[in-house]
């Protein structure tokens, strides 16, 4: 019996039957536990990771499902020991529904519509394995430019990523950000980090969220992101349009609002993004 094994049945309180390593992740180990009593769980284990790390996403995950418009996992357990252990509803993936695309556009609407108390949350999270800050402000573009773009083109800067001109030009964008952010939508329950990878259709063809870095903020935010790495047709924003019409100026600020998930990217995986960084700025500078 493994280390890890023990350390599932002590926090879940039964004998682990089974355990399968599942590939892929670049954060945790994960594995589908099979119990004593045949219920199958979802279980990663934050290896190497900052313990608030498996916290921060059981909370994303219950505040996603607490409004009720997009299938989430529910926690089932969580261990916030060093390393952290959280376990998860087992979400059999199936083939997609024909009606995949219209339900996650439909669903996404109601998520965002489902609102936030602010542009912030209750605490400071992750983006990949990057802090993400909450802190909460009254006015969205004041938000995305303090707890979002400066903090990443400050970390990007240190790190040497960004040419000097880029620096400024991004500072400048900071200092001007409430000219280029639109109409005052109210806070929207964001997903915030939904690309491709983190959503699959479930036991009846469904769509289910997965690895959120939930805030309340501008619901272009996600749909910007899911249009920077594909993986979404177009029968999906159509379905998002048509449950909740997007305010005027929309496609003018999906380069804005992709400005975040690139410059988390330049600081993740190093300088290859900074071009499509000074694209993004060059729009509103």
């Amino acid at each position: 019996m493994t280390s890890s094994t023990i350390r599932y049945e002590s926090l879940l309180g039964q004998r682990i039957e089974h355990l399968t390593p599942i590939a892929g992740g670049d954060i945790g180990q994960s594995a589908c536990l099979v119990l004593e009593d045949g219920t199958r769980c979802f279980a990663k284990h934050y290896s190497g990771a900052p313990a608030s790390m498996a916290r921060a996403e059981a909370a994303g995950l219950d505040w996603l499902r607490a409004a009720n418009a997009m299938r989430v996992p529910e926690v089932i357990a969580i261990s916030h020991e060093d390393p952290a252990i959280l376990v998860l509803e087992w979400i059999e993936s199936r083939d997609r529904a024909a009606d995949y695309d219209e339900a996650f556009g439909r669903g996404l609407a109601a998520l965002h519509r489902s609102g936030a108390p602010e542009f912030g949350f209750t605490g400071d999270n992750f983006i990949g394995t990057l802090p993400q800050r909450n802190q909460a402000h009254a006015r969205w573009a004041d938000f995305y430019a303090r707890e979002r773009i400066a903090p990443q083109m400050e970390k990007a800067a240190r790190a040497g990523h960004l040419p000097g001109r880029l620096v400024r030009d991004l500072e400048r964008l900071v200092s001007d950000m409430r000219r280029h952010c639109g109409p005052d939508d109210p806070p929207a329950r964001l997903h915030g980090d939904l690309w491709a990878g983190n959503h699959l259709a479930d036991e009846q063809g469904q769509p289910c969220l997965i690895d959120p870095a939930v805030y309340g903020g501008h619901r272009e935010i996600d749909l910007a992101m899911m249009k920077l790495f594909g993986g979404f047709s177009t029968r999906v924003f159509d379905a998002y349009a048509e449950a909740a019409p997007l305010s005027a100026g929309a496609p003018q600020r999906v380069a804005l609002y992709q400005l975040y998930p690139l410059l988390v990217h330049v600081n993740l995986f190093g300088g290859g993004y900074v071009g499509q960084v000074a694209d993004a700025v060059r729009s509103y500078t």
